[in-house]
């Protein structure tokens, strides 16, 4: 039938367009209360935090002795590179420096014991700084010391000392000893040259002699020459006081 063929279809008409607008109301709720998509979203970054310089050198460098090549590198881990080295307290041995880069190195020009702080520093901003105290010992070439000292045995003077060689070289040692008289005369009580090989220590080298009555002061004298390299190294001492002779003429 034609009218009834109608309102069907204006009755359907109808309900397709409520049910569009139903599903638009739901579509429209649905991505209102759907959060943001973030995957496509990058995390802010996170800044870099240098690890800590912990200067990795022992205390206690290694030792040498006057005149020597010294040569040692200061060693750091953590920072960011490149790190800066440099003396903060204390002195170095006179004739040796420290680069910028932690060598440190020279030749020392006397014997002593050197206490001293070093600083590192690298290139993060800021900047870190660790110190750290050393010490430096730079022995006597050659050494001479007491192993029993001068004394008088009736008419005698007496004694024995120690000679070493801290050195990579052998010496030609030359070993004196000499009994000073109040007047000045001097006597040898002792007398040696031989060769004292490197890194001898604790030499023992006897002295003594007859003398006539009278009161001596005792002198040591130790010479090393080592012609390869054109040096000499010397060492002395002598009694603390003089030493008197009783018995005798």
């Amino acid at each position: 039938m034609p009218g009834r063929s109608l309102k069907q279809r204006i009755t359907r008409s109808a309900t397709l367009s409520l049910c569009a607008l139903i599903f638009s109301a739901v579509s429209l709720t649905a991505a209102q209360s759907t959060p943001p998509d973030t995957q496509n979203q990058s995390e802010p970054p996170v800044s870099a935090t240098a690890p800590a310089i912990v200067i990795e050198s022992d205390s206690r460098l290694p030792e040498t002795y006057p005149r020597a090549s010294y040569e040692f590198r200061f060693h750091a881990h953590g920072g960011i590179p490149p790190l800066h080295w440099r003396l903060e307290k204390g002195a170095l041995p006179p004739g040796v420096t420290l680069q910028d880069d932690g060598l440190l190195h020279g030749q020392p020009e006397r014997a002593g014991e050197f206490q001293f702080t070093i600083s590192v520093t690298d290139a993060s901003a800021p900047p870190q700084a660790v110190q750290k105290q050393f010490v430096l010992l730079v022995r006597s070439a050659l050494t001479v010391n007491w192993k029993t000292p001068a004394h008088v045995t009736g008419n005698r003077i007496d004694g024995t000392v120690n000679v070493s060689n801290a050195t990579p070289d052998d010496m030609d040692l030359t070993f004196v000893v000499m009994a000073v008289a109040g007047n000045g005369r001097a006597t040898a009580i002792g007398y040696q040259r031989f060769t004292l090989n490197r890194g001898t220590m604790d030499m023992e080298l006897p002295f003594g002699e007859t003398l006539p009555h009278g009161a001596y002061v005792v002198h040591v004298d130790v010479v090393g020459e080592v012609a390869s390299k054109n040096v000499i190294y010397r060492e002395r001492m002598q009694s603390p006081s003089p030493l008197q002779v009783t018995v005798g003429p």
